[in-house]
């Protein structure tokens, strides 16, 4: 489906909910749409039964949650403003003293 940008962050040993999320980006509302619901087939096909699917009716960001593997599709402004991948590859801020 030719998503565009695609990023793996792994969580393993970080996150309790899932081992990884998957971002990656469609070039406009159909694009997105198209690669998600690709996506569900395929997991479909390959024993997933029922992944949570968020977000498809608009597809300016859908999120799929088959369990140990959250993908993110957005249109690239939606990804730029919300920059999950910076979000779970940043490091916690140290406390500030006073």
């Amino acid at each position: 489906m030719k998503a565009e940008e695609t990023a793996t962050i792994d969580l393993r040993g970080k996150s309790a909910m899932f081992d990884y999320v998957v971002v990656t980006s469609g070039r406009a509302n159909r694009h997105v749409g198209a690669i998600a619901e690709n996506v569900v087939k395929a997991l479909k096909q390959a024993g997933i039964a029922a992944p949570h699917v968020e977000g498809l009716p608009n597809c300016d960001w859908v999120l799929i949650d088959s369990g140990d593997v959250v993908l993110h599709v957005f249109r690239p402004e939606v990804r730029e403003f919300y920059n999950l991948e910076r979000l779970w590859t940043q490091g916690p801020s140290p406390a500030k003293t006073l």
